[in-house]
């Protein structure tokens, strides 16, 4: 009997290492910029749902190799150790081996190409190259020969590519246009989204440090990196009242700010603590603040 359970709880515990590794609280990073350029979509009478179902994994996919990638070149690089603060690393942690991590990063990536191949049909050529792209930048962020992830880009790339790319391509792929709404509605998405890495970073700052990893936390230092993570929330909930202002879509935009009171005990525990526990929720609480912010922003393009 004592066999039998083992060998059924085998694939379980392989199920939850997958989970570890794939980092679910960064995930509403990948989900978000998808229903805001969708919802734009649908707004203008452009929704094609099966190049939204298309974006999404492509999105998820995308979040979810570069986080395999991450774990598997942080650890050769000796930058996840065992006093970092944050939940354990799978390949550092010697949970899985360094193997099985790139093959899980190549079967991620693999998926999200897929899903590209489909927008990239149904789209054009600028599907293909902006997924190209996507693939380079979560694989460059802590691998290769100068990973930008150690000069402090990070958050750049993260507003980039999980803002402006993702909420900006997710409509294209059913509209096959750029209004400048969809730049607009990127901006906060991007924010916040980045914002969950700077949570991360200042939650990492001392560990980073000691290795060589120079982010932006590392460069900034920890007073600064508070200020800025406070700015960029501020920011977020400011750029929705622009929008109707400068003549795009109606006021309904401002359901996003309903999601303000989420903002202060956040802002606090990243401001005053420095501890794991409280900075990992604090990185959990980031993605919920994304996740429910975008869905609010969502149904007020819907509905304006």
């Amino acid at each position: 009997m004592s066999g039998a359970r083992a060998a059924a709880g085998a694939p379980a515990g392989a199920v939850r290492l997958w989970v570890v590794a794939s980092r679910p609280r960064t995930l509403p990073a990948a989900v978000a910029p998808v229903l805001v350029g969708t919802a734009l979509a649908i707004s203008a009478d452009e929704f094609r749902p099966l190049a939204f179902v298309a974006a999404l994994v492509g999105s998820v996919f995308l979040q979810i190799g570069t986080n395999l990638a991450n774990d598997y070149s942080d650890a050769r690089r000796g930058a996840d150790t065992e006093d970092r603060l944050g939940p354990v690393r799978v390949t550092a942690g010697g949970l899985m081996p360094p193997r099985s991590v790139l093959v899980g990063t190549y079967v991620a990536f693999g998926v999200a190409v897929l899903a590209g191949v489909y927008l990239t049909a149904v789209a054009g050529w600028e599907m293909l190259l902006v997924g190209a792209l996507s693939i380079v930048a979560g694989v460059l962020y802590t691998g290769g020969p100068r990973p930008y992830g150690y000069a402090g880009l990070g958050e750049l790339f993260v507003f980039v590519f999980f803002g402006l790319v993702a909420v900006v391509f997710t409509y294209y792929a059913q509209a096959e246009e750029f209004p400048w709404e969809a730049f607009a509605l990127a901006v906060p998405v991007g924010l916040l989204a980045a914002a969950i890495l700077v949570v991360n970073n200042v939650r990492d700052l001392e560990t980073d440090r000691r290795a060589g990893k120079r982010t932006l936390a590392v460069k900034l230092g920890r007073p600064r990196t508070r200020a800025l993570f406070g700015a960029m929330l501020a920011l977020a909930f400011a750029v929705p009242v622009t929008i109707p202002l400068a003549g795009g879509l109606s006021w309904w935009v401002l359901l996003a700010l309903l999601a303000a009171p989420l903002v202060p005990p956040l802002y606090r525990t990243v401001a005053t603590r420095t501890d794991g526990p409280a900075l990992n929720g604090a990185l959990a609480a980031t993605g919920r603040l994304l996740g429910v912010f975008s869905i609010l922003l969502s149904a007020g393009v819907l509905l304006s």
